[in-house]
């Protein structure tokens, strides 16, 4: 049965077994392309899918066109020394493959749960009604003629200038220019990306990934130390089945706010009494702990620590400060 879309992260986290990408590769190789089922799904700029339906053409292309290369590769690499590392603990870098989990990148694992619980209710694409140049990507859903292997999945991005539509454009037939008569041209590149095994990405294009899920390796390694030296400091209240990790997890400005903040530079005491000074909408429980029940109590106890309250001496109006730019003393020229 396909997991629920809104089954909880920790679950993941609990049931989470590592794959094999050279034993998949090796157990691949026994079929060709037209042995394949693909299934293809359009990706946009919100993470919006919507299903895309492929002629007998075009069938045939997309063995090669989403498989063969990156098979090639690995096999290739079983003989050359090719290693896979963790995508937050290495560089992109010759002859290592990086792999991260999918419960890591949250945009990427909304979008495989929605193809795996609700992929047939899933909308058809339709150009009257979709705009083709909000998509920012392709997926397929590739399975096997064997029952017993899990479908897999091969996304890649779609770069605008690999878009074209009737709106505007020329073709060229029997040597003549004529109209683009088509409701879009499509251009899917044919680089390795990314390949996701149940809940393993494989990242063969690191910015790739950045790209079409927002996930940048080096920003969230940062908020995981953040993330943990708060938990070392501080004392917090989580939800049931709540964590930081869990709370911080795709929230760009938390992520870069996180970045910057010197977690010992403020006491639980301090932020607790700054808090009821200006009336900080934030619960403390009777051990002393801040009680966080979801994302927008983290944010506040987030700006808390980062200094981010302030009441102004001359109104007496309070504020939330969305960016500080430190006021340095004058210099002793300017102050003659």
């Amino acid at each position: 049965m396909d997991q629920d879309i809104l089954k909880p992260e920790n679950i993941e986290k609990d049931s989470y077994k590592e794959t094999d990408v050279f034993t998949w590769a090796t157990n691949l190789t026994q079929y060709n392309g037209e042995d394949l089922t693909f299934e293809l799904y359009l990706i946009s700029k919100s993470y919006v899918l919507y299903r895309m339906a492929a002629n007998s053409s075009i069938a045939k292309q997309l063995g090669p066109m989403f498989i063969n290369n990156m098979l090639e590769y690995i096999i290739q690499g079983m003989d050359s020394g090719l290693i896979v590392r963790g995508f937050e603990d290495s560089e992109d870098e010759e002859g290592v493959l990086q792999r991260t989990q999918l419960f890591k990148v949250e945009n990427a694992r909304e979008t495989i749960n929605w193809v795996k619980s609700q992929r047939h209710e899933i909308e058809t694409f339709v150009d009257s009604e979709h705009d083709f140049r909000r998509m920012k990507g392709i997926l397929a859903r590739v399975t096997t003629p064997n029952k017993d292997d899990k479908p897999f999945y091969i996304a890649k991005t779609l770069p605008s200038s690999n878009v074209m539509s009737n709106r505007a454009g020329w073709m060229i037939r029997d040597g003549k220019f004529i109209e683009f008569d088509a409701e879009a041209a499509l251009k899917v590149p044919n680089d390795n990306q990314l390949l996701i095994l149940d809940q393993d990405i494989y990242v063969f294009n690191q910015s790739r990934l950045k790209q079409l899920f927002s996930y940048d390796a080096k920003e969230a390694s940062i908020a995981a130390q953040k993330a943990d030296e708060i938990m070392t400091n501080f004392k917090l209240s989580f939800a049931e089945d709540l964590d930081i990790q869990m709370l911080v997890a795709g929230k760009k400005s938390l992520i870069k706010k996180l970045q910057k903040i010197d977690t010992e530079t403020m006491k639980q005491k301090d932020l607790i009494d700054h808090a009821e000074e200006l009336d900080i909408d934030i619960m403390v429980d009777e051990s002393g702990a801040f009680i966080i029940e979801d994302s927008k109590d983290l944010a506040k106890f987030v700006n808390l620590l980062n200094d981010d309250y302030v009441e102004s001496n001359l109104t007496g109006e309070r504020y939330e400060i969305i960016r500080k730019k430190p006021i340095k003393p004058p210099k002793e020229d300017d102050a003659i």
